[in-house]
């Protein structure tokens, strides 16, 4: 690199914008429709999960951190009806309220592939390693604050309004510590992973469990969102 150049920096704000370009990225192959996020970004003081329906990731390694996706009632039922007819469910199998536990998991899926996409990127594009925990998912009817389990030096936290191919709203709230990389030799980094395919290896390999799976999958599901909330001091 010559000393006169200007090093490249890779900030928050470009982390934010990487994110928000795989939840787009992931949602519009999985839903075969277009999902948009605005132009303007807010920067918050706090985060937190939403009514109807609230998911979060925690991330670690290279840097630390915490995903939240807010969904109306009305987007998450878009995207899980579009999401399932995608994967050739008959219209009259899927489920009719946002609060079914069928709706909380393939949205908690969905989540975990636009974090997944991200982290891929972050490994290739930034050469760090960050890792995450399993998504979690929860249909909620108030407000609750939700913050990073760890000391962060300087926090800093974001919130993107998206839009679906129906024009139904959700927001991503990103909060992290102040960070930049700083490019110090120039590298190529590896291609990207096909969408299409991260789909169908999730979607082909899913299937409805019943009966006694069903109950003891159910409980153990919410046996580690208990752990996961008494660990966030919820």
């Amino acid at each position: 690199m010559n000393k006169t150049e200007r090093p490249t920096v890779y900030d928050t704000d470009d982390l934010l914008i990487s994110l928000c370009n795989s939840v787009t990225r992931v949602l519009t192959v999985a839903t075969d429709s277009q999902v948009q996020y605005s132009g303007m970004v807010q920067r918050i003081t706090r985060t937190c999960l939403k009514p109807d329906i609230g998911c979060f990731v925690l991330f670690d390694g290279g840097f630390s951190g915490l995903v939240i996706l807010n969904f109306s009632s009305q987007a998450a039922m878009e995207l899980y009806e579009r999401y399932m007819l995608k994967m050739g469910m008959a219209k009259g199998d899927l489920a009719s309220s946002f609060t079914s536990d069928e709706v909380g998991n393939i949205m908690g899926e969905l989540m975990n592939q636009i974090v997944g996409d991200f982290t891929g990127k972050v490994r290739r594009e930034l050469q760090t390693h960050i890792t995450q925990n399993q998504p979690k998912m929860l249909a909620l009817n108030k407000q609750v604050l939700l913050s990073v389990d760890t000391n962060l030096d300087e926090p800093e936290a974001r919130r993107v309004t998206f839009y679906t191919g129906a024009n139904n709203i959700f927001y991503l709230e990103l909060a992290i510590d102040r960070t930049e990389f700083v490019k110090l030799r120039d590298f190529e980094p590896e291609a990207a992973a096909d969408p299409d395919a991260l789909l169908e290896e999730h979607g082909n390999g899913e299937a409805k469990p019943s009966g006694a799976s069903q109950a003891a999958q159910s409980s153990a599901s919410s046996d580690d969102t208990d752990d996961l909330l008494k660990s966030l001091g919820m």
